[in-house]
């Protein structure tokens, strides 16, 4: 058992090196119980569901959240102080024989006639034996912790301490003799580091980090290696090698380029990739170059939906949502299959065998969708994505992520950058606003009070993204195809006072309601931006 630096309780497995926050000790599945038989929540505590249904709790009095059930760990504390106070018992019974004043040996009496082998818990294996408030005994359950459901909404996603906690897993892989040294040259270092990595197992490279550029003289102590990284992540993630391409209308995150392949090593370079992008994250570096938020999902191993489409392809976002949302008998002439122009020459790629055949109807719409996301982000980058996927997980075990969701993956990856204020205000649109605006002036107060972890957030729920073009916020591009930038806009609109700041990420645009006080606009935009998932639909 260990604790965080915020106080919050985990379970760390030394054999395997996997963490959770669920007690080992209380079952998972504790199936065909009645959750009223546990009696009331303690005090301060609340349930709740998650968006896709599954239960957690709100502890109100430290401000945290977690799946198991608090009754679950009070039973399992009663159920350990009573086998303790048994065996205490037993072994006074045993040693203290107490003598009477008329010389005849007797033993304590026992107020309990029940013997404490019936009490002892076979739920530690098994069931939890719980006393309710009506003194019966019965069975409880807690829900299955499966892979996949939604991330635990929090009060805050703190991550920094999720980094910490990262950072002392990772240091726990690093050998504790040895370097990682690098020597390259500045005007060939992506092949010279290419060689000179792909050649080092992964237990070489996860010893401490020494970069030095030939011809040059000076000490690594970090400064070198973040400027190594800063200069190959230029190299080897520019569209020109052909490794990646700029995501449609967005000129600054990337994907992988499905027609790599024109390089026959290019999954070995995808290797390459991936274990830098680790080496980065193992040593507490950073990438300079940020990828489409599906990305970083795929990295986590997280499904695609439709809804990862509308920052990176916002017409077909809105052509497949209009299909789900209206009958299309009639109207649409569509099958299983879709063209590709790969160099110039058309592909046709089936969705699924003989899809060629298959017409679109009400009926079978949701699977053409659903099959169609897949190919959009998967098309001809499965190997591609694996081979760098491997290389990214000999450095960072993938069990260590699983805290991470994939927009604090991009800021593990890519850093939270500097942002500069007057920068940001110098190239803010305004809308329905001015700048004397109580609004604006109210914005502008909470992003000041804000520290560089909450501005990247708020950055990255507006637009998409936490980083920003070399040009800054007057290159801020959105995503809907339309030419020169589109500046980031605080919009001030006619709502209730109650809803929260809506973003949409296609236009780098934030809806304000106009609220009342200034306290009122920072605990609703601290809000929004700590706990909304997904992005608004234009």
């Amino acid at each position: 058992m260990r604790t965080t630096q915020q106080g919050q309780v985990y379970f760390y497995h030394a054999d395997t090196g996997v963490s959770t926050w669920h007690d080992p000790r209380v079952p998972r599945d504790l199936s065909g119980i009645d959750p009223n038989d546990l009696g009331p929540l303690p005090h301060g505590w609340e349930m709740r569901l998650t968006a896709s249904g599954r239960v957690y709790f709100v502890d109100h009095n430290s401000r945290t959240t977690q799946f198991t059930d608090p009754r679950l760990s009070q039973s399992l504390l009663l159920q350990n102080m009573r086998n303790r106070a048994d065996t205490q018992r037993n072994d006074r019974s045993d040693a203290d024989i107490q003598t009477s004043q008329n010389g005849h040996v007797v033993r304590p009496q026992q107020n309990d006639s029940s013997t404490p082998s019936s009490r002892q818990s076979t739920g530690l294996q098994n069931v939890l034996s719980v006393n309710t408030s009506n003194g019966s005994n019965g069975q409880i359950t807690s829900p299955c912790n499966k892979d996949g459901d939604s991330p635990l909404p929090k009060y805050k996603r703190d991550l920094v301490q999720k980094m910490k906690t990262l950072r002392a897993e990772l240091q726990t892989l690093q050998p504790q003799s040895g370097h990682c040294r690098l020597e390259v040259s500045r005007q060939e270092i992506f092949e010279e580091s290419y060689r000179l990595v792909m050649k080092m197992r992964p237990k070489d490279m996860r010893k401490r980090l020494m970069v030095k550029f030939r011809g040059e003289e000076g000490l690594d102590y970090g400064g070198v290696a973040r400027e190594w990284l800063y200069l190959l992540s230029h190299e080897m993630l520019n569209p020109y090698y052909g490794l990646f391409q700029y995501s449609r209308d967005d000129i600054y995150t990337l994907q992988i380029n499905s027609d790599s392949a024109v390089n026959p090593e290019h999954l070995s370079y995808f290797h390459f990739v991936g274990r830098i992008i680790g080496l980065a994250v193992f040593h507490g570096h950073y990438i300079d170059g940020g990828f489409t938020m599906p990305f970083y999902k795929m990295l986590l191993n997280k499904p695609i939906c439709l809804e990862d489409i509308e920052g990176v392809d916002p017409e077909l976002h809105h052509s497949l949502t209009w299909m789900l949302d209206n009958d299309i008998t009639g109207i649409l002439d569509t099958i299983f299959s879709v063209e590709h122009n790969s160099f110039g020459q058309i592909q046709v790629h089936e969705l699924k065998p003989g899809g060629k055949d298959v017409v679109v109807n009400e009926d079978n719409k949701k699977e053409y969708v659903k099959l169609y996301v897949n190919y959009r982000f998967m098309r001809g980058i499965e190997q591609q994505f694996r081979a760098l996927q491997k290389g990214f997980n000999e450095l960072v075990p993938q069990h260590l992520l699983k805290s991470f969701d994939e927009r604090e993956l991009e800021l593990v990856i890519g850093g939270l950058g500097k942002i500069n204020l007057e920068d940001w205000k110098q190239h803010t649109r305004l809308k329905h606003c001015a700048v004397d605006s109580n609004i604006v002036k109210w914005f502008w107060q909470s992003v000041e009070s804000y520290d560089e972890e909450m501005r990247a957030r708020l950055l990255q729920f507006v637009t998409g993204s936490s980083r920003l073009p070399l040009q800054g916020f007057k290159a801020l591009q959105g995503s809907t195809g339309a030419a020169g930038p589109r500046l980031f806009t605080i919009h001030q609109i006619d709502a209730s006072t109650d809803n929260l700041p809506k973003a949409h990420t296609c236009f780098n645009r934030i809806d304000i309601p106009p609220y009342e006080t200034y306290e009122r606009l920072y605990e609703k935009l601290t809000q929004a931006v700590e706990e909304t998932c997904g992005f608004a639909v234009e």
